[in-house]
């Protein structure tokens, strides 16, 4: 087994949370398995998550949460997202840590014609999401726009490829034995860095 280096964040704003216990999951299995990871909580980053300019001209520094996030962002060799799905999309902390971070000259270079060039190519990434909502209905009657934006528009955009992104669905209540088969399947992904 080739080992890793894993960074994965729980993209949950609160402290308690299924997408808090994915994470840990992912990253106990990891560890016990001789990968090198890392574990970022968002509820714990202090930043400002509105990046409030029009352009990237006059960037907003970087407060030193941002910072390290993006250092260990540019270390890994597999990054790990765990995130609930609200409204169809990410909750407004995890999309302003996007914001704030994914910029030019950090994660994608804008010179040049055509498309930018992506910074963090050759890093793989896998999105655990959960929702209310299930799983048939995002795909079958909304066409998984949620699943394109993560994979396309902002981790293949910046050079994360393969991006994986697996859903685990009616997540407010869940049953025990359905929390426990996620944890299993989460923890079996963790040993295999995938």
């Amino acid at each position: 087994m080739t080992r890793k280096r894993i960074l994965i964040l729980d993209g949950h704003p609160a402290r308690s949370s299924i997408s808090h216990q994915l994470a840990r999951t992912y990253f106990d299995a990891a560890k016990q398995n001789g990968h090198d990871a890392r574990i970022v909580a968002l509820h714990d980053l202090d930043f400002d998550p509105d990046y409030g300019f029009g352009g990237y001209k006059n960037q907003k520094p970087l407060e030193p949460d941002l910072e390290s996030f993006l250092d260990s962002l540019e270390w890994c060799e597999h990054f790990v997202m765990t995130s609930p799905m609200w409204w169809g999309g990410l909750p407004a902390k995890l999309k302003g840590l996007i914001d704030r971070t994914f910029l030019p000259g950090r994660t994608f270079d804008p010179r040049g014609t055509g498309l930018p060039k992506p910074l963090l190519s050759g890093r793989s990434a896998h999105v655990i999401l959960t929702s209310d909502s299930p799983w048939w209905y995002f795909r079958f009657l909304l066409n998984r726009p949620l699943y394109w934006q993560l994979k396309r528009q902002i981790l293949g955009f910046v050079g994360f490829k393969p991006v994986k992104v697996m859903h685990f669905a009616q997540a407010s209540h869940p049953k025990d034995k359905d929390v426990d088969a996620w944890m299993q399947k989460v923890s079996v992904m963790g040993t295999r860095a995938a």
